[in-house]
């Protein structure tokens, strides 16, 4: 691994007068894992985009060099640049769903990129896809070959992605945080798929991610980024037994434990939220008349009990029915039998103007930030938005005091009041979705993967944020997740689902350190463990 694939010299971005990547230099070597690890808005994914000149059209790049083996990126013209990006060099990108085309099958999307760079007949091109799709782990392959990107989890969509970046066959991947949406054992495949990949055929990984268990385990060598600059560079190893800088040392610190076990000791208190036999059905349409002939299980016979101000964390792999069973019990979804009772009443037997009222106790946070934004709207509005319609009696003023105050909890200034979802990263995104949730003072919280898209440091001041709203606001949360560690840190109770059941329930104590299951404890297994 001695010879540069990928040499950069000197990369600058700017967006009109200000500079967001301040001069970076590096290089990638063949066959190497090369991590790019920094907190959010840092200038990771910009760097990478600038890197095969996908960057904003209004920014303006400079460089001294940006050589991809025996292309000069800089001078390649872009018709040719085409060719170039998906064979020599392909990116698996941070947000899957804006990222695929929701008006073709996923099978479509995976094949464009295999017709584009390949002579091949369509009956190999189809199995070309069936075979990826497998690869990564999508259930049933030969049946969701032709489903849509809205119908699959936020997991799947991720895994579609990298099928596509690796039906190419790069020289180069970059991988923009290609695990993020994964659970543990889907994420340990994937890495694993990667890894067999580079072996075969010498593929260079360069992976960006805020996951440093994950970078420790995967990278040879490892850069910190912060602000624009990269601040360290280094062997694996001694990034994490001897970090120099103060921000890599400050990353490290801020890691969750999945051993950490905080003083979780609160009185008992009466039930929020009371699920009972709870599903949620997905017909499944054969025939040309369209005929019922079976259904998708999503959500199947749940029932659990969440107290007040407490915590309930619910884990298992992508496409287990965890979102379903979030947003079916707020009723975003219908369900298909089963009763909610939230604060002892039961919500099926509300008007449509009861349900409404009984929302701003009710709130959600989803996976995809992105997506749960209005991206014509300014961040104040979007904020504001709940606060005008359940709170009219509030001044415009007083509204702005509130949602300023919002983002500075989240860890966003003031500057972030007049602009767009699409100037923000993904994990600022997320933290802006988390600032709406809190805006109406709820009194349950559907947390779906909301530290998934955040960087160490951030995640933690968010769950330090979300624990001291509960213990003053006595806030519930329905925390859906698959970072087991972050469960330590936050849970009081775990329900693991697994095929839209669940099939273990207990304390975290009880499930992380006796788990009886034998899906638990594989989910256990393959959580990553920082390597020194």
């Amino acid at each position: 691994m001695s010879t540069p694939l990928l040499t950069v010299e000197n990369l600058q971005l700017s967006f009109a007068t200000e500079r967001v990547i301040k001069g970076i230099s590096f290089y990638i070597n063949k066959g190497e894992t090369f991590a790019l690890v920094g907190e959010s808005g840092s200038g990771k994914s910009l760097a990478a985009l600038s890197v095969i000149r996908l960057h904003p059209a209004q920014a303006t790049l400079q460089a001294d060099s940006i050589q991809l083996a025996d292309i000069d990126i800089l001078r390649t013209p872009e018709a040719d640049l085409c060719r170039v990006r998906g064979q020599r060099v392909a990116m698996i990108f941070q947000d899957p769903m804006s990222s695929l085309n929701p008006v073709m099958s996923i099978g479509q999307q995976i094949a464009e990129t295999i017709q584009l760079h390949f002579s091949l007949t369509k009956a190999q091109c189809s199995e070309k896809v069936l075979l990826l799709l497998e690869q990564v782990g999508i259930p049933d392959a030969s049946r969701r070959i032709n489903e849509y990107p809205h119908q699959l989890s936020g997991g799947q969509r991720q895994r579609v992605m990298i099928a596509i970046a690796l039906a190419g066959e790069p020289d180069l991947l970059i991988a923009d945080e290609p695990t993020t949406a994964l659970d543990v054992t889907i994420q340990a495949q994937i890495l694993q798929l990667l890894k067999k990949i580079q072996q075969e055929n010498g593929m260079a990984l360069w992976l960006i991610s805020h996951d440093l268990a994950l970078v420790s385990n995967m990278a040879d060598r490892v850069a910190v980024m912060q602000s624009g600059r990269i601040v360290e560079v280094a062997e694996n190893k001694d990034i994490f037994s001897h970090a120099q800088h103060q921000y890599t040392q400050k990353l490290l610190n801020a890691l969750p434990d999945i051993n950490y076990r905080a003083e979780k000791a609160k009185p008992e208190s009466t039930a929020i939220l009371k699920l009972t036999g709870f599903k949620v059905y997905y017909p499944i349409r054969k025939g040309l008349f369209k005929r019922i002939v079976d259904h998708v299980k999503a959500v199947d016979d749940v029932s659990f009990t969440l107290e007040a101000g407490k915590t309930l964390a619910l884990v298992g792999e992508s496409g287990c029915g965890k979102t379903t069973l979030g947003k079916g019990l707020l009723n975003l979804l219908p369900s298909t039998a089963g009763q909610v009772e939230f604060a002892g009443v039961d919500l099926a037997s509300l008007s449509s103007e009861e349900l409404r009222a009984q929302r701003s106790a009710m709130q959600i946070v989803f996976q995809d930030p992105f997506a749960a934004m209005n991206p014509r709207m300014l961040i104040v509005d979007i904020i504001a938005e709940g606060l005008r319609t359940l709170h009219a009696e509030l001044e415009e003023s007083e509204c702005i005091v509130i949602v300023s105050g919002l983002l500075k909890q989240v860890g966003l200034d003031e500057t972030a009041l007049y602009r767009y979802p699409h100037e923000f990263s993904g994990g600022q995104r997320q933290r802006i979705c988390i600032a709406r949730a809190l805006a109406v003072k709820p009194k349950l919280i559907v947390c779906d993967e909301p530290t998934s898209a955040l960087d160490v440091s951030v995640q933690k001041q968010i769950i330090a944020l979300l624990k001291h709203l509960q213990q003053t606001e006595n806030i519930s949360y329905l925390f859906i997740t698959h970072d087991l560690a972050v469960v330590a840190e936050i849970a009081d109770e775990i329900a693991v689902m697994y095929q839209g059941k669940i099939v273990e329930y207990g304390t975290v104590d009880q499930v992380l350190r006796h788990a009886e299951h034998p899906y638990t404890q594989k989910l256990l297994s393959a959580v990553p463990v920082l390597m020194h």
